[in-house]
């Protein structure tokens, strides 16, 4: 366990910026009867972390032990997560758009997740692919949503400059090979509430999405898992695609979706998580970060890498930037190296990597794409 870390939260009182005027709280000026008094709730909240009992962390010796964990703390999450469908109701998939490009072909689609819900997606099938395709579901971060991995500008024109923190991964998906289905999540892009676009395409809509879902016992983060999977169920209707070669990455926002999505669906087969694995303790619990990445009550039960390790023994790879000032480097190293000990139970040590690379929080890819391409034998 890393020692706790004083630089992260609330900024102490000391170390606020003052205003023009010296006035920076109720507190400015007053010296004495402060001893032993705490007014930065961020070191209460890591005082309940350490106190927080994990019931099903991770403990098991044998790989017997290791499944039998695994249905537990996935039952558990599910639960957590709140209310999933119990049935499938029609996708109702429609094709808007097919263009070339140059080495694939991309087409814009839509279908229905759930009633009353529909997703946009792209297809990017590479002009050489063998099919049917090993493919990978694309999830972005926060930012404009799916145009930004699939090559489109603010303006809505193209670009092959791989610009933004996202460098159009799912374009890189499709250049190595793989088919790619980039999926646009619940806030971003076009699925968003009137109010929030517009104020522009960088807008993000997880509030009031994922505090409704709160209301009513849910969580965005489950609707988003849950529109995953039906991009699955998509993705076995298309003779182009292999839906028994699928696997799931994203970036921040995105990896925290596919981090669940790839715990709980065991049709995904392999997974990339970029800028995302750390500890909720050094990371969401301590730092400011969008209501979409809370589940109420998880840490009496998993810390993140009890989660990424439900997806062992697939293979999972994961990239952290060393300047990653939201997903500390530091606690990211020690969450992989957790996980990384659940796949050794497993006896599948070779399936797992992290690459820390020399960056900010941002997309990287130059060792996680010749991974998945190679454990889904594109």
């Amino acid at each position: 366990m890393l020692a706790a870390l004083p630089t992260l939260g609330a900024v102490p009182l000391g170390g606020q910026v003052p205003a023009p005027s010296g006035y920076i709280g109720p507190l400015t000026g007053i010296t004495k009867g402060l001893d032993g008094r705490r007014f930065d709730p961020v070191p209460f909240t890591r005082d309940l972390y350490a106190a927080a009992p994990r019931r099903l962390r991770f403990e098991a010796r044998t790989r017997g032990q290791a499944e039998e964990w695994q249905q537990q703390l996935r039952a558990r999450l599910i639960d957590l997560l709140g209310v999933f469908p119990l049935e499938r109701q029609p996708l109702r998939p429609v094709t808007l758009e097919t263009r070339a490009f140059p080495g694939y072909r991309r087409e814009k689609i839509v279908f229905d997740s759930r009633p009353g819900v529909s997703v946009l997606a792209y297809l990017l099938l590479p002009a050489n692919a063998k099919t049917p395709a090993a493919t990978m579901i694309c999830v972005p971060g926060h930012g404009r949503g799916v145009d930004d991995i699939v090559g489109i500008d603010e303006q809505g024109r193209d670009r092959t400059d791989k610009a933004g923190y996202q460098h159009d991964f799912a374009i890189q998906v499709a250049e190595a090979g793989m088919a790619a289905v980039a999926i646009e999540p619940m806030g971003f892009g076009c699925r968003r509430d009137p109010l929030n676009a517009r104020q522009g395409l960088s807008r993000k809509a997880c509030e009031p999405v994922a505090g409704g879902a709160l209301l009513v016992g849910e969580t965005l983060i489950a609707w988003r898992v849950w529109d995953v999977m039906r991009a699955l169920d998509y993705i076995a209707t298309r003779s182009e695609l292999d839906s028994s070669r699928v696997g799931c990455m994203g970036i921040s926002g995105g990896g925290t979706v596919t981090v669940f999505a790839t715990a709980i669906e065991p049709r995904i087969r392999a997974a990339l998580v970029s800028g995302y694995l750390n500890t909720f303790r050094d990371s969401v619990g301590s730092l400011a970060h969008c209501i979409d990445n809370y589940v109420p009550g998880i840490l009496n039960w998993a810390e993140m890498h009890d989660i990424a390790g439900l997806i062992a023994p697939r293979p999972l790879f994961v990239e952290s930037g060393e300047r990653d000032n939201i997903f500390p480097i530091t606690s990211s190293i020690e969450s992989f190296n957790h996980v990384r000990e659940i796949y050794g139970v497993f006896g599948a040590a070779d399936r797992v990597e992290q690459e820390v690379f020399p960056g900010e929080h941002s997309f990287w890819g130059k060792r996680g794409i010749p991974f998945l391409a190679r454990h889904l034998a594109a």
